[in-house]
């Protein structure tokens, strides 16, 4: 139970980040909202690396190199489930609002990414 417990806090912390620097793209820049997702995910990505492996799962048994190669490929494939969640959402839902699309993409992803960090990431 705790470990889902942090995982969550991780995951709130990186859905804020992104969704809030994803809001700050669209408002202080003049890219679309597909453009924003990109950095904003990559800002957040490294964030919950960093909270999961202190506070949810801890050090794995592999080297720190061989941990972040396996956190990224999880990572970045929640990340694209995610993504194509949201771009889904934005493409057939033009009037939701980018978070509110975020909120629902995050949630999807949450999942995928919880069973491939815990299982193959931060084994033991």
């Amino acid at each position: 139970m705790k470990r889902l417990l942090w995982f969550v806090v991780a995951g709130g912390t990186g859905f804020t980040i992104d969704a809030g620097l994803t809001h700050l793209l669209l408002a202080l820049t003049s890219i679309g909202p597909f453009a924003a997702r990109v950095p904003a995910i990559m800002v957040a990505m490294t964030a919950t690396w960093f909270l999961n492996r202190k506070f949810t799962f801890g050090r794995s048994s592999a080297s720190l190199v061989t941990e972040g190669f396996r956190y990224w490929a999880v990572g970045i494939t929640a990340a694209l489930l995610n993504y194509a969640v949201y771009s889904a959402l934005i493409y057939r839902l033009p009037e939701l609002q980018p978070v509110a699309a975020i909120v629902f993409a995050s949630l999807a992803a949450m999942a995928y990414s919880f069973f491939g960090y815990s299982r193959f990431v931060f084994r033991r």
